[in-house]
């Protein structure tokens, strides 16, 4: 395979750049092989950021702002300690899930810098005050609660973790459209 084929894709604006020039070239060229594979390549950076972490932004947002956004969106911030609380202890049982919740849950893991992350927002918000009563929605700052993040295994963001009352939950990595997402969350109901 030639040095072509091969392309690093990091979250950062000359890359992007440097592919899309890359892709326009291969247009001109006229080669559909090449064309579908610089798709595929490129691909991965459309769906979802990889957690190449940068430096957390420093918030200017106190805790008590947080709650107040939590009561007027519906969707809460949990902290590793919420999380044993509300969804699992998972260092009391660390070989089988057991959720503590008494609703099914979507839990949706981001960063702030995450472009994908920003464009999924007001969806997750919108459907919190659609099931509010009926499904928790949460939110977990990967950044913030690096713990949580490598308990579950989170590498891509954003990832959405969908809790069943019974059952496991189902993992989901990447932006997704509106009605895919209520058709995850009409699952978790359903079990």
């Amino acid at each position: 395979m030639s040095n072509d084929y091969l392309l690093v894709i990091n979250c950062n604006k000359r890359v992007c750049y440097s592919l899309m020039a890359y892709l326009l070239k291969l247009k001109q060229r006229k080669t559909m092989k090449k064309i579908i594979l610089a798709a595929v390549l490129f691909l991965p950076f459309l769906v979802s950021c990889s957690q190449n972490r940068k430096a957390p932004a420093v918030s200017s947002q106190t805790a008590e702002e947080k709650s107040e956004k939590t009561e007027t969106a519906k969707v809460q911030y949990l902290t590793t300690s919420d999380f044993r609380k509300k969804i699992m202890d998972y260092e009391a049982h660390p070989d089988e899930w057991v959720f503590a919740g008494s609703r099914p849950a979507v839990i949706d893991f981001y960063t702030t810098w995450c472009g994908p992350c920003k464009m999924m927002a007001p969806v997750v918000e919108s459907l919190a005050e659609k099931y509010a009563g009926k499904i928790d929605f949460y939110k977990v700052d990967i950044d913030q609660e690096s713990e949580l993040a490598s308990v579950f295994g989170i590498s891509s963001i954003p990832t959405f973790l969908f809790i069943p009352v019974k059952g496991k939950p189902s993992v989901q990595m990447g932006a997704m459209q509106k009605e895919d997402f209520e058709g995850l969350i009409d699952k978790i109901k359903i079990k």
